[in-house]
């Protein structure tokens, strides 16, 4: 999660200095690119990111390295071929998809740049999957987390200071994503040496890309609907929308940074409980993690409730239109975070057909309601499409998960954090009777007093014993980096 936050600080950097630089006409062809590309590693993929991380994690805790050598060959080789042939064929068709699609020529020279960068998309998420069926969070942290995020501002900001276009923006993207996969590659060695025979492994081909099958349509549809706002808008709207859109998304992006952190740390442990038949744990785990998630979660949803205006013209006055969409988002973080890992446990106990099925209800109900909302409503109606959007997908995994093994992600202890937000938000009400809130002193005073209660209701109501556990750990790691940073001096 240190990663992450790490990651998301620089992101919003970046964000700010693309937005400020390029402004939302720009900045919606650059992420309209990006998005194409990332879609385009996702078919690459093949449901083989998730599916490495299982068989190495089961394989492993079995100590069977023919099936782990087996594995990282099918796992690696599949998706590399893949990526070529869908780099190619996104160059060849980007001139049809910006005209007929986006309306917009001057979008197809960006989509062909951001073309030559899908294999290494794909090959960055392969090598993280693999590095985390090791039950080892620290390599992708520095790779994806620290490395990655670091020299695309590295780039981004050496560029802004010669004059930044939206070229260069997408050049920049890419190149980090190269390094991330390289050091990714190295990390992958330093656990499993590569440097053995091939003949040495034991390739269950079939049987690991018939459980990809449906992973690989799963995250697909999943992947297209996170982005199928920004593509509808830019298709039913207005380029100029889908930046101001895709602004509003980067600042609610905290949200999945806690989720996806303890979702991806949790699967391996997911799919080694699961299969050891520890179901107490797997449910202690299920809710403990949503407990953690939410918690983090609620301040900053309060936050951009309670502000949208504030937070989103930080951005420039070109983007306060998105302000309403700003609050909705929120909401829509606040239904994914409160649903805890309930499909994170459907694929790592191998029910990848429901997942199938999931996704396939969520991608039927995003373009529908996009496309009723977006022509009427433009910003604000993609923003309540994507609440609708993430009601449905988060429901139907709850429910499944509640049938198959009679697990709920939520105990007594979740009203702790719900009491705390409940009066953190009193107090800012109260306080805006005192402050206007119009100046960024005064909105700064706000943000502290709703942060400040929060945590003081939270600490009064007492720790759990696992949350003790942790700020203790957390302590120890401190302590001995200070040690280490003393006796290096």
């Amino acid at each position: 999660m240190i990663g992450r936050l790490f990651n998301y600080g620089c992101r919003f950097i970046i964000t700010f200095i693309l937005a400020r630089s390029l402004g939302p006409e720009q900045y919606g062809m650059y992420n309209l690119a990006i998005i194409a590309a990332t879609i385009g590693g996702g078919i690459a993929l093949f449901g083989l990111d998730t599916t490495l991380m299982r068989y190495i994690a089961v394989m492993n805790s079995r100590k069977d390295r023919q099936g782990v050598w087996g594995a990282i060959q099918v796992g690696l080789s599949v998706p590399f071929l893949f990526s070529i042939l869908i780099s190619v064929i996104l160059f060849a068709l980007a001139y049809p998809i910006a005209d007929k699609i986006f309306h917009e020529p001057r979008l197809a020279p960006l989509l062909q740049i951001a073309s030559l960068f899908v294999p290494f998309f794909t090959m960055s998420d392969i090598l993280a999957g693999a590095t985390r069926g090791f039950k080892n969070m620290r390599d992708t942290t520095i790779a994806q987390n620290i490395a990655q995020p670091s020299i695309r501002l590295i780039l981004i900001l050496t560029l802004a200071l010669l004059q930044l276009n939206v070229t260069q923006a997408i050049i920049a993207f890419g190149l980090a994503d190269l390094c991330a996969s390289l050091i990714l590659l190295f990390f992958l060695n330093k656990r499993f040496s590569l440097k053995r025979s091939l003949s040495s492994a034991r390739r269950d081909t079939v049987e690991i890309l018939n459980f990809s099958l449906p992973l690989w349509l799963s995250n697909l549809m999943m992947t297209f609907g996170r982005q199928i706002q920004v593509l509808m808008i830019g298709s039913l709207g207005s380029i100029w929308g889908a930046g101001i859109f895709s602004v509003a998304s980067q600042v609610n992006i905290f949200g999945n940074i806690v989720h996806a952190s303890l979702g991806i740390s949790a699967r391996p442990l997911i799919a080694e409980l699961h299969d050891q038949n520890r179901h107490k744990e797997l449910a202690h785990l299920y809710q403990t993690a949503t407990r953690w998630v939410v918690t983090l979660n609620l301040p900053f949803i309060l936050i951009m409730v309670l502000f949208p205006y504030e937070v989103i013209t930080l951005f420039g006055e070109s983007f306060a239109e998105g302000a309403t969409a700003l609050s909705i988002m929120a909401i829509v973080n606040l239904v994914n975070v409160s649903t805890g890992m309930c499909a994170a446990i459907l694929e790592m106990t191998g029910h990848t057909r429901l997942k199938l099925f999931n996704s396939a209800v969520r991608i039927n109900v995003a373009f529908l309601a996009n496309w009723l909302l977006i022509p009427r409503w433009g910003i604000t109606g993609a923003a309540l499409a994507a609440l609708i959007q993430e009601v449905t997908a988060n429901l139907l995994p709850l429910i499944q998960v509640w049938f198959l093994y009679r697990l709920l992600p939520y105990n007594r202890s979740i009203t702790k954090p719900v009491l705390a937000m409940l009066m953190a938000a009193g107090t800012a009400l109260a306080a805006r009777l005192w402050l206007t809130g119009t100046t960024l002193v005064e909105i700064g005073l706000l943000v502290f007093l709703i942060m400040a209660v929060y945590a003081a209701v939270i600490q009064f109501l007492g720790l759990s014993t696992e949350e003790k556990l942790m700020v203790k750990r957390l302590r120890s790691r401190i302590g001995v980096l200070i040690f280490r940073n003393q006796e290096s001096r």
